[in-house]
């Protein structure tokens, strides 16, 4: 899982694989999953939630993994926690810290904060789509043309 990135996998996004050599305890990720992992990042010290927008895979025992409810869209969840200040907010109070910075949470209490979520599914997709739209403009627009070759470079 990357910051930047989100789900992503390993083999195509990093050139190989560092799995152990059982992977029978690893998770279950499917489409639309919401995943957490514990390893901290510098603008995240508590580490990030994402959504899986890929196919079907498996991560280890450091990730939480969480099906949704019929209520709740995996996209807006994860355009939720995407602002660093809401996502570590959310995370501080239920994450403690270990030996080597390592986080020390359960699966079941990286559930026990607070989500503002808008009332219906429907209403959370559409906000979730007008921010990949909003997303999509932005970064259309901070490409500049080249001059030289006729295409676009971004900055």
């Amino acid at each position: 899982m990357s910051g930047d990135f989100g789900v992503v996998n390993q083999i195509e996004f990093q050139g190989r694989s560092f799995a152990g050599a059982s992977v029978s305890n690893y998770g279950v990720v499917h489409t639309g999953d919401v995943v957490y992992t514990k390893s901290p990042l510098k603008a995240n010290p508590y580490g990030i939630i994402k959504a899986n927008k890929g196919k079907t895979g498996i991560v280890s025992v450091l990730y939480g993994v969480y099906h949704t409810r019929e209520n709740a869209n995996a996209d807006f969840i994860q355009m939720y926690f995407e602002q660093d200040a809401r996502l570590n907010n959310y995370l501080r109070p239920l994450v403690n810290k270990g030996a080597k910075n390592t986080l020390l949470i359960s699966d079941t209490d990286a559930l026990e904060g607070e989500v503002c979520l808008a009332p219906t599914f429907d209403e959370q997709k559409a906000i979730g789509q007008f921010f990949t739209s909003l997303d999509n403009l932005i970064t259309l627009h901070q490409r500049k043309p080249n001059i030289y070759t006729g295409g676009y470079y971004a900055e």
